[in-house]
């Protein structure tokens, strides 16, 4: 196959499309039933497109000391984007992935296949059970970027759910999630609410816009048991061609407001996006 060309392949969930950008050698746009899921450059694989994507990156950076290698559990696969960007960041580090469709990962490993010895570990199964099964202590860093076509499964938003992630993070670990909302926020504060009951620290980053209710967006979460790098993080984010802001302590709680923890009965998906929200161009 030329390097060049599309290639689209009906995989478990919908249909895959990799589409190569014009303006970057060996840079591909995975999109999934239209949605764009990953952004992957093979030559740079520490250049984040996605505004999401950075504010990941951003968390990763200032999660240890620059270099550091991690043992870091990443929920949802795509195209590998974080997991190639900590294997180059961090040379050494074990990481899992775990996927649910494998027709998907296999597309992914055919046509955007890992450099060898990446220290990156791919496997499909469900997230949730992926993360029940998994040793207690033994991650430093829990990414949770899942997504049920365009929404976050519902089993993955419960007080289970976010129970078990603190028991697989070691003391000093950081859990960094990606959660799409619009006001009035209903998922966003639940969520909120329901890792505010496992972990001691939250962080919220986003987009001011998104905060104001002027638009459906990402926000990313992070939950620890030790101080988060609000400042650091804050830095970064700032200086993104889309700034976002970090919300932490009492304008974090003011923002969460009543919202209850959520049990594993009432759990719903993230929202579904209005049309248009993530589409390309």
């Amino acid at each position: 196959m030329s390097e060049s060309l599309p290639v689209s392949r009906a995989v478990d969930h919908g249909t895959a499309k990799l589409m190569p950008d014009v303006d970057r050698e060996r840079a591909w746009l995975l999109t999934v039933d239209g949605a764009p899921q990953s952004y992957v450059d093979l030559d740079e694989p520490a250049h984040l497109e996605f505004e999401y994507a950075r504010r990941l990156g951003h968390v990763l950076d200032t999660v240890a000391e620059p270099g550091r290698a991690l043992d870091v559990l990443h929920l949802g696969g795509g195209a590998l984007t974080l997991p190639r960007y900590v294997a180059a960041t961090r040379p050494g580090s074990r990481q899992d992935v775990v996927e649910a469709d494998r027709a998907l990962l296999e597309l992914v490993a055919e046509h955007l296949p890992l450099p060898p010895g990446s220290g990156i570990a791919l496997h499909v199964a469900d997230a949730r059970a992926w993360l029940e099964a998994a040793p207690a202590g033994s991650a430093d860093v829990l990414v949770a970027d899942v997504f049920g076509g365009s929404r976050v499964p519902a089993h993955l938003t419960s007080l289970a759910y976010a129970r078990e992630a603190g028991r697989v993070l070691r003391d000093g670990g950081v859990y960094v999630a990606n959660l799409p909302d619009a006001a009035p926020f209903a998922f966003l504060r639940s969520q909120l609410a329901t890792f505010q009951a496992v972990f001691e620290e939250l962080a919220l980053i986003a987009e001011p816009g998104v905060l104001r209710g002027r638009r459906f967006g990402n926000a990313v979460l992070v939950a620890a048991h030790r101080p988060i790098e609000v400042a650091a993080l804050a830095r970064r984010t700032a200086a993104d061609v889309f700034p976002a802001r970090v919300e932490h302590g009492r304008a974090l709680r003011d923002f969460t407001g009543g919202a209850r923890p959520v049990r594993d009965e009432d759990a719903v998906p993230s929202p579904e996006p209005p049309d248009g929200a993530f589409g390309i161009g």
